[in-house]
């Protein structure tokens, strides 16, 4: 069995024995990638004022999901439609059988959730290894992406000595690596936590979260989307959008990681420390984060 047919019976096994109705909460869109769970607050609110408002998408970096970012979504609903989208193989969005996480079908995820929500541009705000979807959908639809707001994300270099550094050899594995992480989810969510987050950060509510998630049926494909971002050998052409990377300073796992190396692929980078915050950012310091949207919003209109 390859590895992504194992992601796709594992995941699908868990889902079968959970079948729990908080899985219903937001809905679906289906791709060639897989079925993919997605919350859109226009369609929430079900008026055509919230359908016309500027547009940010973010996709939850795992173990997180999407009920991870209900307060984010709350500080920004106001003045912007928010998409937020399980990638597949995490969270409520159950991989295809044939989905490696290779850049190319990443992106394309990304522009099928546009496509399907009829949105012409968005402001895409996604961090760590779904960043450099992120930028390699841009590559590939310049017009849809009106900019970028990345968190955690270096250079498909730096961020691949990343994987080496922190990922252990049999989780980069294929097929021993999916049954391992498949085995040992709530573990290494919980490992994952401790390393990610400031040392001084109660990662209960994290951790609470993704533990409802996982009793839910959600799935966590650490070592494939691993695994992918190992077999790619470059991230293509320079990207001319603008971009604001916000960086937390107390993130242990990217400790020797250059933010400044995403200049490679970003030369219109702009890098905005969080010194207190560690690999999430946008989930640690919502308030201070929806500034800092607001403001690359303001410096960048649609």
């Amino acid at each position: 069995m390859s590895a992504p047919r194992t992601d796709f019976f594992l995941t699908r096994t868990a889902a079968a024995l959970a079948a729990d109705s908080t899985r219903q909460r937001a809905g679906y869109i289906d791709t060639s990638a897989g079925r993919v769970h997605v919350f859109d607050s226009a369609s929430q609110q079900g008026s055509n004022d919230a359908f016309n408002l500027p547009c940010i998408v973010f996709t939850p970096d795992g173990p997180n999901v999407v009920a991870h970012y209900r307060r984010l979504i709350d500080l920004l609903t106001p003045q912007f439609r928010v998409v937020c989208f399980d990638m597949p193989g995490f969270g409520f969005s159950l991989p295809a059988a044939d989905y490696k996480h290779t850049l190319e079908q990443g992106a394309r995820v990304v522009l099928a959730v546009l496509d399907q929500l009829q949105i012409a541009r968005a402001t895409l705000a996604f961090s760590c290894a779904n960043g450099l979807y992120a930028i390699r959908a841009a590559q590939l639809a310049p017009p849809r992406i009106a900019g970028l707001v990345l968190s955690q994300t270096p250079s498909l270099a730096a961020m691949q000595a990343w994987a080496y550094r922190m990922i252990p050899r049999p989780l980069r594995m294929p097929v021993a690596g999916q049954l391992l992480t498949w085995l040992a989810r709530r573990k290494l969510a919980q490992l994952w936590y401790r390393s990610a987050l400031p040392a001084q950060t109660d990662i209960a509510s994290f951790q609470e979260t993704a533990g409802q998630a996982f009793d839910a049926g959600a799935c966590f494909c650490l070592a494939s989307v691993v695994q992918g971002l190992l077999r790619e050998t470059t991230l293509g052409a320079i990207v001319d959008i603008p971009c604001t990377l916000i960086w937390g300073g107390q993130d242990r796992s990217h400790r020797t990681t250059l933010p400044e190396s995403l200049l490679e692929s970003l030369p219109q980078l702009d890098i905005l420390r969080f010194a207190d915050c560690g690999h999430f950012p946008d989930l640690e310091q919502p308030p201070r984060y929806v500034e800092a949207i607001i403001a690359h919003m303001a410096k960048h209109p649609r």
